[in-house]
């Protein structure tokens, strides 16, 4: 199916998903800086103008799950307690130590989790970098588990991060985080992209995902999509499976959890960038951060990652963890996932922070996906 010409899109041929930017086109990103003015905002100064609705939006989530964080309401009712002696009942008026919404927290985690799978596994290892193969049941799975995550398209989400590995920390990168932290982490979504931004995502390839009917499918109809899977769904199960308020479930189950779920996200693009170790390549500026690799479920070993973007484990198997390569295991195991098309091998120098040297994926005795 030919692109839509109104949908920004790549147009030219490139690998999918590799930190292997060209020397001529990463000059000129460079020197264009100097062409584009500044835009003024009261007393600052920004790159690019402001996207309004995009910064009242997210400062109103904000704002509004803060809120639903502090007034979340007691349901004392539906709770059971266990006593010293093993004997169990419900909680009464003088209890000091009980659990809150029980069952609300408990389906805003497992949404989250869902949410996790759906971007790192998903939109990422596999529509992105295409780390692994995956049949036609497991690419419905991801792309259900992604539209919950409440994003942007898959498209829009894949040509970001393409051109964000071909040209890290540069002005052509959507969210360089060597122009901060807050810009990295949320920043970059409330205003304008950068010239550079526009003008190399153009010249990336994404005609494997105007291939993939599924992506189609979501692009075409990714208001409704992301409606029905990211709200409408989530605010019914409560009320309908044990009677809960739609006002406790709203709170719980779509403003905090949404919110956190965002931030987990944007995490990846800004603390695994700043703050942590580079044991694999010392010359690039992701890094490995254990913290963010618990929130976002294994996508916090960037050093790693960016070393080997085509890995569909996103770190080096052993005891670290990561979540979404468990899952990923688990539907090999049930011959959902099948192995990439490229071979997973490579050479590494001794480059980074403690200076260890591997050979790409020749580590552990598991076959990749």
């Amino acid at each position: 199916m030919a692109p839509d010409s109104t949908v920004p899109m790549c147009e030219l041929g490139t690998e999918y998903g590799t930190d292997k930017g060209n020397d001529g086109d990463l000059s000129n990103i460079q020197s264009n800086t100097l062409r584009y003015g500044k835009y003024k905002f009261m007393f600052w100064e920004f790159e690019t103008p402001l996207i309004w609705r995009n910064i009242i939006a997210i400062f109103t989530l904000h704002i509004l799950a803060v809120y639903a964080l502090t007034t979340y309401s007691w349901n004392l009712g539906t709770v059971v307690f266990t006593t010293r002696r093993g004997m169990v009942r419900v909680p009464q008026s003088g209890d000091t130590l009980y659990i809150v919404n029980n069952l609300v927290s408990l389906t805003a985690f497992i949404i989250g989790g869902i949410t996790a799978f759906g971007i790192t596994g998903g939109v990422h290892r596999y529509f992105t970098h295409r780390a692994y193969k995956a049949k036609l049941p497991l690419r419905v799975i991801l792309l259900i588990c992604y539209s919950v995550a409440g994003q942007n398209s898959i498209l829009d989400w894949v040509r970001d991060h393409r051109v964000h590995h071909k040209f890290t920390e540069t002005n052509a990168d959507p969210h360089n985080a060597k122009r901060g932290f807050f810009f990295a982490h949320v920043g970059w979504l409330m205003m304008k992209k950068h010239p550079d931004v526009i003008r190399m995502g153009k010249a990336l390839d994404c005609s494997d995902l105007f291939e993939d009917p599924l992506v189609v499918f979501h692009q075409k109809y990714f208001t409704w999509i992301k409606l029905l899977f990211c709200f409408i769904l989530p605010t019914m199960i409560p009320p309908l499976l044990w009677g809960e308020s739609l006002l406790v479930t709203i709170k719980g189950v779509i403003l905090v959890r949404y919110t956190i779920s965002l931030n987990c996200t944007w995490l990846v693009n800004s603390a695994a960038h700043l703050w942590g170790t580079k044991p694999y390549d010392k010359k690039i500026n992701p890094v490995e951060n254990l913290t963010v690799s618990i929130l976002s479920g294994g996508e916090g070993y960037h050093n790693y990652h960016h070393t080997f973007p085509w890995d569909y484990r996103a770190s080096e198997m052993g005891s670290m963890l990561n979540i979404t390569t468990l899952w990923l295991n688990f539907f090999e195991k049930n011959r959902l996932g099948l192995r990439p098309e490229v071979p997973l091998t490579g050479t590494g120098e001794k480059s980074g922070d403690d200076a260890r040297g591997w050979n790409a994926l020749q580590v552990g005795t598991r076959s990749p996906l």
